[in-house]
């Protein structure tokens, strides 16, 4: 099956992104045709400074890769490099009707707080939908709250073939995997717009001593505590072992310990599960001309896709 997803990069991914959604793209790689974008140009509704976005997208690629993306398996590339997505993202947006768009989440959402939203907000969608239609993606992963994406991609899918006959592959979306929480260090749900996260990558000396400022309650050491609901539990659920999580379970419901220790053991599992990723980052890092290498292969054979794809659409408008 071909699969297809886009990593904005706006920042650099935390703990919320990698459970949440970036393992589980990289699991799909295996067993089916991963086509993987770095989605820059969604980016600029949000990312307005040249060389920030320029870091940004290589800070993924690196990330990526080092997380255990095979561009022996899949197809790694950055968004901007392939043209015929902007083009194929005009054809539809000309049958596009504003009431659809005006009723997607974020731009609602935005409205409703009464901030501005520009255009590129306002027709995102669209750009989503070319996004997935240019490469004859047959599953798209997304959260929850990107369904809505699909079914307006697949909206203008319908009312395309309706005017101009059968064009594109009909996506479906996978709703990703996300029952395991990932609490922020408020214990909020981990989150950019909550200044709450970890990183995956970085100083490990700072990661722990962010993780060490994790806020609690007050209860006293002795006290017995339940585990079920405590972030610090939740945390430390993602990355040890069911033997691990039991012994740890039992531990806080017999009281007699520190929310100091379960700190320290969040950090050390986190830092075992990482220590692979961070190693492999740091050596792609000293030889970035290779990983420019493999976007620039990713972006010639999405190229070839695309083309196909868009002569097809081209031709159905009748610019063919």
């Amino acid at each position: 099956m071909r699969v297809l997803s886009g990593i904005q990069p706006t920042g650099r991914p935390h703990w919320g992104n990698y459970f949440g959604a970036i393992r589980q793209y990289i699991d799909l790689q295996e067993n089916n045709d991963g086509f993987y974008f770095i989605a820059d140009l969604h980016a600029l509704t949000t990312v307005r400074h040249p060389d920030q976005l320029r870091q940004n997208v290589i800070d993924t690629a690196l990330d990526m890769l080092a997380l255990g993306l095979d561009p022996n398996k899949a197809t790694l590339f950055v968004q901007s490099q392939i043209p015929e997505v902007t083009e194929l993202t005009w054809l539809l947006m000309t049958g596009t009707p504003m009431g659809l768009l005006e009723r997607c989440h974020a731009y609602k959402d935005k409205k409703e707080k009464g901030l501005s939203a520009d255009a590129g907000l306002f027709t995102y969608p669209v750009l989503m939908a070319a996004d997935i239609l240019a490469y004859d993606s047959q599953i798209v992963p997304v959260g929850a709250d990107q369904i809505q994406h699909i079914e307006v991609c697949r909206d203008l899918v319908g009312s395309f073939h309706h005017t101009f006959g059968e064009t594109f592959v009909l996506p479906k979306a996978k709703t990703l995997d996300v029952g395991a929480k990932v609490p922020g260090t408020d214990g909020q749900k981990m989150s950019k717009s909550y200044d709450n996260t970890l990183p995956l990558f970085g100083d490990v000396k700072k990661i722990r001593k962010q993780i060490m400022r994790i806020v609690t309650d007050s209860r006293p050491m002795e006290d017995p505590k339940e585990p079920e609901g405590d972030h610090l539990f939740e945390l430390y659920q993602l990355f040890a072992t069911p033997a691990e999580v039991e012994a740890m379970a039992a531990k806080y419901r017999a009281g007699g310990f520190g929310y100091g220790e379960i700190k320290k053991a969040v950090a050390e599992v986190s830092e075992t599960h990482f220590e692979t990723a961070r190693t492999r980052r740091d050596e792609l890092e000293k030889d970035l001309d290779s990983v420019r290498d493999i976007l620039d292969a990713g972006a010639k054979r999405a190229r070839e896709v695309a083309a196909a794809v868009v002569d097809r659409a081209r031709t159905a408008c009748g610019l063919r």
